[in-house]
């Protein structure tokens, strides 16, 4: 994994927009309606071609493909994994659940009615149930992805290139009607997903981790546990995901959390000291944490504490999905320079606080990318005296 040697790298969590017809050919799928699979795999390998080019004309130096083959960051599963089957949804989804959305009932009554719940790449959710063994049968699907990608970073000078994938922890939300535990069900899923870590990793690319169930959790519970308590009923989750990484260098690999990608309310949100400790036994070279959303920007104050592991990266957000606000260059490198000035500069890669596809406009999406580039020029500038 490049480190920021010569002047700080800029990457992202992972969604794109997506374009509006592969968009419809998506839904279409998870949706059950007949899609033209050599339609929708040829029409996936030329949006992938554009928003690399368009990942690179605003600056970013660490690519991927968007995300663009996959039903959401976490719903992709359920094509790539036996033994789950889908059953429909009864009512209206909602933007978010949890103690938050009992503490702010009204608004979120009032933001359903006006913006009905879907997932960034537009399909519903719905409840997916495991009753036979698991094990991966999406080896077709990932050597896709992973021969889109290879193919639209041969024509461009991107640093690196990555590919998303969730981590057991984050599948386990499932419901599970095969496995006799809860502990025997999250081991199958881990077990099975190696098979994909381990295909995005021999294939030269970076393996992104994502893993918002870490931390989103915690605001499900209610009462809300001890952190203590919480983080010991994570490390079963994190054990497993380690379990599943075993094989695979750590520089090879990045891991991701966030807490929510709605445009809500995060007052109970677990408090990033509270999990940290945790978050740094996962065996990954580099940890994408959110640090420009409005409830979590002050805990880049955590790393004056805590002692960034010899070796390993952070990849702070610095520029934010949830605001339609396009951050000023400026204060992106203002936020670049805290983080280099606690954990050194060659340590710290410029990201994003989640996926920005389906959650802004894509105008807004590029230009966020772009001032996250100048941003990185800026505070490049002031680290190492040049742009």
């Amino acid at each position: 994994m490049k480190r920021s040697t010569n002047k700080i790298l800029t990457t992202h969590v992972g969604s794109l927009p997506r374009p509006a017809d592969l968009l419809e050919m998506n839904d279409a799928k998870v949706s059950g309606r007949p899609v033209d699979q050599a339609s929708w795999s040829a029409r996936v390998k030329t949006a992938v071609l554009e928003v690399v080019r368009l990942q690179r004309e605003s600056g970013v130096d660490i690519v991927n493909d968007g995300e663009l083959s996959k039903s959401s960051w976490s719903s992709y599963v359920n094509e790539r994994l036996s033994g789950f089957t889908e059953s429909v949804s009864h009512g209206q989804g909602s933007l978010a659940r949890g103690r938050d959305k009992k503490a702010f009932q009204e608004f979120y009554e009032e933001y359903d009615r006006i913006q009905p719940f879907r997932t960034v790449n537009g399909s519903r959710w719905t409840d997916v149930i495991c009753n036979a063994p698991i094990f991966y049968k999406g080896q077709t699907a990932v050597q896709m992805d992973i021969e889109n990608l290879q193919n639209a970073t041969a024509g461009v000078e991107a640093e690196e290139a990555f590919i998303t994938a969730v981590a057991p922890g984050s599948i386990v939300r499932r419901i599970n009607k095969y496995y006799a535990s809860d502990e025997a069900f999250l081991v199958a899923i881990a077990d099975a997903m190696k098979t994909e870590y381990k295909a995005i990793v021999d294939a030269g690319l970076l393996l992104q981790i994502d893993d918002p169930q870490l931390v989103t959790r915690y605001d499900m519970e209610d009462p809300p546990p001890t952190a203590e308590q919480y983080c010991k009923l994570a490390a079963m989750r994190v054990e497993a995901l380690n379990h599943a990484l075993a094989d695979i260098p750590q520089d090879r690999v990045r891991y991701h959390i966030c807490w929510g990608g709605w445009h809500g309310p995060h007052t109970t949100d677990l408090p990033l000291k509270d999990i940290v400790g945790l978050l740094l036994q996962i065996r990954a070279g580099a940890y994408l944490i959110e640090a420009a959303n409005a409830r979590h920007e002050h805990e880049w104050r955590v790393w004056e504490q805590v002692k960034l592991p010899q070796g390993k990266i952070l990849i702070p957000g610095i520029v934010s999905h949830a605001t339609n606000v396009v951050e000023h260059p400026e204060l992106v490198a203002e936020r670049i320079l805290r983080f280099a000035n606690l954990v050194g500069r060659e340590n710290v890669i410029a990201g994003t606080d989640c996926g920005l596809g389906g959650r802004l406009h894509r105008q807004l999406v590029w230009a966020k990318l772009k001032a996250l580039s100048e941003g990185a020029r800026l505070a490049t500038r002031q680290l190492w005296g040049h742009s």
